[in-house]
């Protein structure tokens, strides 16, 4: 029946996520830098299922045990860690699925490739181990080498690519995308708002009239716009967003429920993006 449709913005908001096969809302979240458990428990009550854990993310270790206890099988656990041997690795894993109290890992990522973390034979070898013991069931990089990260999206054994795309880098649309659908791995997007350089009002920069829908009177871009751009891209399956407290994780959350961006509002996006790249100096407005 027509009422049973998803609407546009729930179409939006979830997605099935390749290699893992579970249906995930497209807002990860990663607990390093502010939250805590209270404020995983919020988030899942509001939707979110996809949780980055890791090294220095125990505020929130408790709060993602016990989502995922509850309801394990609708949950996505990424666990981000480094290692230039095989037992880093394993360690890495068995560490913390005691810590977080579950018998998998949907997502085991390797951190930085090429600085913290290496891709060699001994690392894949214990990966493709882990996988045929259940204890993870895929693994990823996260990867700022976006040539090598096109080159391994062609040809690897890497289910999941974590980059770093926004409006103001979008390189990876060159030097990744072209290259995802031979193998079609999953794609976690992070730094949408670049580190906070799209938010803050900058000195010298002039913008043609906001084209889109509602009353943003920007610049600079917002959080809501910043998120959408990426997302309102077909490749990218999830964006990560690393709130300080539960009021930037509220708004956060509240672009999921605005759907795509239309070509219009992209292009203007992606303008404001690229002025602030063209800039030798940030000189933020105080």
């Amino acid at each position: 029946m027509e009422e049973n449709r998803p609407t546009s913005a729930e179409r939006f908001a979830q997605i099935q996520l390749p290699v893992v096969e579970k249906t995930v809302y497209r807002m990860g979240v990663a607990g390093s830098y502010g939250i805590d458990s209270a404020d995983i428990k919020w988030a899942a009550e509001q939707g979110v299922n996809y949780w980055v854990w890791g090294r220095g993310f125990g505020k929130v270790t408790e709060g993602i045990r016990q989502v995922v206890q509850q309801e394990r099988e609708n949950h996505v656990v990424s666990l981000l860690a480094w290692g230039y041997f095989g037992w880093q690795v394993r360690r890495s894993v068995e560490n913390a699925l005691r810590k977080l109290g579950t018998d998998y890992l949907d997502v085991f990522k390797l951190g930085w490739l090429g600085r913290t973390s290496i891709y060699s034979a001994g690392i894949v070898d214990t990966l493709m181990k882990l996988k045929r013991e259940r204890k993870i069931l895929s693994f990823g990089i996260s990867i700022h080498d976006r040539k090598r990260a096109g080159r391994l999206a062609l040809a690897s054994e890497i289910d999941l690519f974590m980059i770093r795309y926004n409006a103001k880098h979008t390189g990876a649309e060159e030097d990744i995308f072209p290259h995802l659908s031979k193998r079609n791995p999953a794609v976690i997007s992070y730094t949408a708002l670049a580190w906070g350089q799209l938010i803050r009002p900058l000195k010298g920069i002039v913008m043609p009239p906001w084209p889109g829908r509602g009353s943003f009177n920007g610049p600079p871009l917002s959080p809501e716009l910043c998120y959408r751009f990426v997302l309102s891209n077909p490749n990218v399956h999830l964006v990560l967003t690393g709130p300080q407290n539960r009021e930037q994780l509220r708004q956060n959350l509240d672009a999921m429920q605005q759907g795509p961006l239309a070509p219009d509002e992209m292009d203007w996006v992606r303008q404001y993006g690229q002025l602030v790249k063209s800039k030798r100096r940030l000189d933020y407005v105080k």
